[in-house]
């Protein structure tokens, strides 16, 4: 997806250095729609340059600083030089998450989808979502739900989810806690059953999240949570271990959390 308007001084953008001259390079903007940028040689790098050629090639990939536009004249002043690695790699790392969602768009819509399709199925995604890539990526998370306020039409909901879903490399989070579960009661084996039931939410937890519970050593019982994020597994994590304490206290047993393995176990 290219913008086809102009970019904004002082913004960062992604361009290929197609032709290097004695005066600078020019640069082929990759996120604007037949835009091209000249960088002068004072802008290539710091200090004297006697040779261009010693700092960039042709091909090159570059984020540069937008310095100045001039519509009328069709000129774009660039400056390579302005741009600290640490904005060159976040500058790169977005750039290259919005030709994923370009890509993930068109196995969605279509290789033949036309320009308005595409722009209108965009619009609406970005009207809720900071990027494509936050909507695909939050799609492949948290599925139709995730799109619910996003004004498109069932079917495309639907495929956006499934094409994310099959495309979408998810980070995940892990997060371990143990609960200590105690049954005095005669059918105490069964309570305690009904309690790790209980812990893994019969069913009911969330979609995102992967949670196992599995015995330790008694009276200990490890509950595992993966998920999106550190805050969706902790919240998990503690629910888990809350309903496994309700359970077994609501028969006249004992529960208790706790985040780290008990020192006798070990």
């Amino acid at each position: 997806m290219q913008y086809s308007g102009w970019p904004e001084p002082g913004e960062l953008v992604v361009g290929e250095i197609d032709e290097i001259a004695d005066f600078g390079v020019f640069v082929d903007l990759d996120e604007y729609e037949n835009k091209r940028g000249l960088c002068h040689i004072s802008e290539v790098a710091s200090g004297w340059i006697k040779n261009v050629r010693d700092h960039v090639r042709e091909g090159q990939t570059v984020v540069a600083k937008v310095l100045d536009v001039d519509e009328s004249s069709q000129q774009i002043d660039l400056s390579i030089k302005d741009v600290n690695e640490h904005q060159r790699k976040e500058t790169i790392q977005e750039w290259k998450n919005a030709r994923k969602a370009d890509n993930w768009m068109l196995l969605a819509l279509g290789e033949d989808v036309d320009d308005d399709r595409y722009t209108a199925v965009a619009n609406a995604l970005l009207a809720e979502f900071e990027s494509l890539y936050d909507a695909f990526e939050t799609a492949a998370i948290h599925g139709e739900e995730a799109l619910s306020d996003v004004e498109l039409d069932d079917d495309v909901r639907a495929t956006i989810v499934e094409t994310a879903r099959e495309n979408v490399s998810v980070p995940y989070v892990n997060v371990t806690g143990y609960v200590d579960l105690e049954s005095p009661d005669p059918d105490g084996v069964d309570r305690l059953k009904e309690a790790l039931q209980a812990a893994e939410g019969n069913g009911e937890v969330p979609e995102e999240v992967e949670l196992t519970v599995s015995y330790v050593g008694s009276p200990e019982y490890r509950i595992q949570v993966k998920a999106p994020d550190y805050k969706t597994a902790e919240d998990a994590l503690e629910a888990a271990a809350e309903r496994a304490r309700e359970s077994i206290e609501a028969t006249g047993g004992s529960g208790q959390f706790h985040r780290d393995r008990n020192e006798d176990d070990e």
